[in-house]
């Protein structure tokens, strides 16, 4: 099963990529880096929110109602400011503060080289790819033709499974250890 980085970074994105470099003046494979290093937190966020049955039924609503898949399918709107908006409003939503935000934003600057500011600024657009990325992946039948809500109430099998693997940063079958270099990274 192909994870968040693999989906992001892939020849079918890379549209994507230029787009993310021309809008923030940098260079493309500086614009992969960031990815490299925002996107994992995202998804590490995401990850936490499927650990409660609320959030996680919350998640697939937004999945399911939110268009998010429209910042993979048309690259061209990454740097409109609602993209930056909606961004924002995912984060609020899975680091709960702002904070956090900055505190990932700055971790990536300090490990990619780039700005701070330009990663603050980055990191809501990451956001939005992230969660466009993880809409076509269980919304495109990757739940074998299953109803997202149902699965979303169940807390085993089914989109348990392809959020887990999605999610799974280091392709090793565990989020727990993708979960666990968040929250030290956070607190350090």
């Amino acid at each position: 099963m192909m994870n968040v980085m693999d989906i992001l970074l892939g020849g079918q994105n890379s549209q994507a990529v230029k787009e993310l470099a021309r809008h923030f003046g940098i260079g493309e494979d500086q614009a992969q880096d960031a990815i490299k290093h925002l996107a994992p937190a995202v998804s590490r966020g995401l990850q936490r929110e499927m650990s409660d049955e609320d959030r996680r039924a919350q998640l697939i609503r937004a999945l399911q109602g939110g268009d998010h898949a429209k910042y993979i399918d048309r690259p061209e709107i990454l740097g409109r400011p609602e993209t930056a908006d909606d961004g924002n409003g995912i984060l609020g939503h899975i680091f709960g503060s702002k904070e956090v935000s900055r505190a990932v934003a700055s971790e990536a600057s300090a490990r990619t080289g780039l700005a701070s500011g330009i990663m603050k600024k980055m990191l809501p657009v990451v956001a939005t790819m992230v969660m466009g990325s993880l809409g076509k992946t269980v919304l495109s039948g990757a739940l074998g033709g299953g109803d997202a809500a149902s699965a979303a109430s169940s807390s085993t099998g089914g989109l348990m499974d392809v959020l887990s693997g999605f999610l799974d940063t280091d392709h090793d079958g565990s989020v727990v250890d993708d979960l666990l270099g968040m929250a030290g990274k956070m607190f350090r």
